[in-house]
């Protein structure tokens, strides 16, 4: 059996032949892939990890979530972030440190300088759309 994610009530289930993890989409800050294994990383610093590649954890996000998943945005070939999370963009360095700002967690992740320019660019040209909401 393949490993499923489904939406109930804002909870993404998880499942495989193994186990089932009920995960509400907010709780998300990001996904890291090393090929077809995917970590899900929490606010809380906890980490699920399935089997599962990217592409894949990608597209049922988009299928389950249907317009909230433009919540999630895919930087590169091995990540997927939570853009509530976002907290600094620096391309020279090729450092993005995802925060809630609330809590004294923050997690620093390492992506290509062109990849982190252009969600720089991408968050930047959807500030004036945000603000008209």
């Amino acid at each position: 059996m393949q490993n499923q994610i489904v939406v109930s009530n804002k909870v993404l289930i998880i499942s495989n032949v193994n186990e089932l993890v009920r995960i509400k989409p907010e709780r998300v800050v990001y996904v890291e892939s090393d090929g077809n294994y995917s970590t899900m990383v929490l606010h809380d610093k906890t980490e699920q990890v399935f089997t599962m590649n990217l592409a894949h954890c990608q597209q049922l996000i988009e299928e389950q979530l249907g317009k909230e998943a433009e919540t999630f945005i895919r930087i590169g070939k091995q990540l997927i972030v939570n853009r509530a999370y976002i907290f600094k963009i620096n391309p020279t360095k090729q450092q993005l440190i995802m925060s809630n700002m609330e809590v004294n967690h923050a997690f620093e992740l390492q992506a290509s300088k062109e990849a982190l320019k252009q969600l720089k660019a991408y968050l930047e040209s959807t500030i004036g759309k945000e603000a008209k909401l």
